[in-house]
């Protein structure tokens, strides 16, 4: 038997297509265990329906609501093996299951996973989509190179085998954000192995707002320092560079009589410019992808220096 677990908040838009996939994807012998952090619409209503009807559906309560408490309590009451995480804003191929079934026997690794696609219905989320596909948008992760195949450092939401959690520990609650990254840059440190297979299918929506997109890779940028402090390790220059851009900024800010440290910034512009408009598509994906470029790199950088800054200090960071 393999164990399901996905963490839910308010999601009455998205939990009946996760339960319907789940309940019609095979392997037959499974457990969905859903994990709700206090949800105050529709959503355990949802669940209790389908609950009546199917005995392999549990629903958990998180009363401490962020995301790695809710697995963590998953994955202790629960006995299926592997275990395989879903997210309920993600849509999943039929075969999700057995391909990440084949995967385990296949590459002989303690985690599987696919590769991070991400699509949109607005122009503005296939923007998002294309941005952080490319190596100026997010450099040179494998976690979202949708034909990569390989042991890698990461995974998009991850399948592991029972037994890691007892020889490398489970989730880090203090990792509100980046809890994944943690886990398997820690697990990796410890010999464990990761494999990222392209026939893992599943497909995730991005952000639809220039806010709601800032905040989130904001809250990437804050915790990512936490974690690099964690397994040193799983440190990469793609880490930096959109903290040391930040800083650049602000030395701009600061010293701008100085124009020749404008020749960073028009290179960078004109990169932006490349990148925009060699994606295929609409003119008007391409005027949002010029400014969503920045917004990825600004708000990931200025949330690393915060987060940075919070270290120094002693202090972690909070949401």
């Amino acid at each position: 038997m393999i164990t399901v677990i996905c963490p839910v908040y308010n999601e009455e838009n998205y939990i009946t297509n996760v339960i319907e996939f789940f309940i019609n994807a095979m392997p037959a012998d499974k457990e969905l265990v859903i994990i709700d952090g206090g949800s105050t619409d529709k959503t355990i209503e949802i669940i209790n329906r389908y609950q009546s009807a199917h005995r392999n559906i549990k629903l958990f309560n998180n009363p401490s609501k962020f995301v790695p408490y809710a697995l963590n309590s998953a994955i202790k009451e629960t006995i299926g093996d592997p275990i395989i995480r879903l997210d309920a804003h993600t849509q999943y191929a039929e075969d999700y299951f057995v391909k990440i079934m084949e995967t385990f026997s296949k590459s002989g690794a303690d985690i599987v996973g696919g590769p991070m696609r991400a699509i949109g219905t607005t122009p503005f989320q296939k923007a998002v989509a294309d941005a952080t596909s490319t190596s100026f948008g997010i450099g040179d992760s494998s976690f979202h190179d949708e034909n990569h195949e390989g042991f890698v450092d990461s995974v998009y939401l991850g399948a592991w085998k029972r037994s890691i959690f007892n020889e490398v520990g489970f989730f880090d609650t203090d990792m509100i954000r980046n809890q994944d990254d943690e886990f398997h840059y820690r697990a990796k440190s410890r010999g464990k192995k990761i494999y990222l297979n392209p026939e893992i299918r599943s497909f995730y929506r991005p952000r639809s707002t220039f806010g709601t997109l800032f905040q989130q890779y904001y809250q990437y940028g804050l915790f990512k320092p936490l974690v690099l402090k964690k397994v040193r390790s799983g440190m990469k220059i793609r880490h930096l560079i959109p903290a040391g851009f930040v800083f650049y900024l602000f030395l701009l800010i600061v010293f701008n009589p100085f124009y020749y440290l404008f020749i960073p910034l028009i290179l960078y512009f004109q990169l932006d410019l490349l990148f925009s408009f060699k994606s295929k598509g609409s003119i008007v994906k391409s005027l949002y992808m010029i400014l969503i470029y920045p917004i990825l790199h600004i708000s990931y950088g200025s949330g690393f220096l915060k987060g940075l800054l919070l270290l120094w200090r002693g202090k972690k960071p909070k949401l």
